[in-house]
């Protein structure tokens, strides 16, 4: 097995929530990265033959991104290229596919979700205007929902907001807008208002789903599955588990885990000595 140690990353929408699960002190953080693998940036291993080196370096581009994301402010409006998408403007073999749970509400009570207008001519009307409130579609969401983002759908998250999100696939998004915000620097952030309406489909929206009593929620691509009041978790499939505690605590391979920490568990082993009220697994099904 092996214990990540998360990484903390600061953004323009973030907050204090997740303060508490870092050492640093960081008060402005989005997301918190449990499982990242890039050449730029990969989470650190804690234990084993492993400790010291990255996840990047023992399991190249792992195939899953998983964080705790705090969203202070609204999120950016954005759209997540396919797989075609993703061949044709960025070269990339795949798009981007997230799913969000939320450990606590917007303060809206919504999110974000798709289109209200069904015809590109008049969305694009509407975006050389900057009308986007006149796009833009709702979904109400509530602590312990389940949505998944398939790639091609306008969404965003809104100001309250704290998920676990897993995403698979490419680490990019196409932004449409983000309010004018400026970073520390006076800056805003770059858009990408073309390719984001390329890969735009308007009839594309979300639903809301919950987690049944240990049954997994299962997309194309990857699978989550939600768990309570655990003291031992083993892993009975043939493929590698990300294990995400999300309540409570215990130790992996010696290693103290807290809230925001993944394990990443091979086939047959098993985590004892646990005291979790909740986790999260996941796993890809490709």
């Amino acid at each position: 097995m092996l214990v990540l140690e998360p990484i903390v990353h600061e953004t323009i929408w973030g907050g204090p929530r997740l303060t508490p699960l870092t050492t640093t002190g960081e008060t402005q953080i989005g997301h918190l990265y449990s499982v990242y693998a890039r050449k730029e940036l990969s989470n650190k291993i804690l234990n084993g033959a492993y400790a010291g080196k990255t996840l990047q370096e023992v399991r190249p581009d792992f195939p899953l991104t998983i964080a705790l994301t705090e969203a202070d402010k609204d999120l950016s409006l954005q759209v997540h290229p396919d797989d075609e998408a993703a061949q044709k403007l960025e070269q990339l073999a795949r798009g981007k596919r997230e799913s969000w749970y939320f450990l606590e509400a917007p303060e809206s009570g919504n999110l974000v979700n798709g289109c209200c207008l069904k015809d590109m001519e008049s969305i694009r009307a509407h975006v050389a205007e900057s009308d986007y409130e006149g796009v833009l579609d709702y979904l109400p969401v509530t602590v312990g929902d389940y949505v998944f983002v398939e790639p091609g759908t306008l969404h965003a998250i809104s100001a309250g907001s704290l998920v676990y999100e897993i995403e698979q696939g490419a680490d990019f998004t196409y932004r449409f807008y983000d309010y004018d915000r400026v970073d520390a620097k006076g800056n805003k952030r770059e858009l990408h208002t073309e390719k984001a309406l390329a890969c735009l489909h308007p009839d594309l929206k979300s639903v809301v789903r919950r987690y049944n009593v240990e049954e997994p929620i299962v997309e194309a691509t990857y699978a989550t599955q939600l768990h309570h009041d655990l003291n031992a978790y083993e892993n009975k499939q043939d493929k590698d588990i990300c294990f995400t505690l999300l309540k409570g605590q215990g130790k992996a391979d010696g290693v103290e885990l807290h809230p925001g920490m993944t394990v990443i568990i091979s086939p047959g082993e098993r985590i004892i000595g646990l005291a979790v009220q909740e986790a999260m697994t996941a796993w890809l099904t490709i």
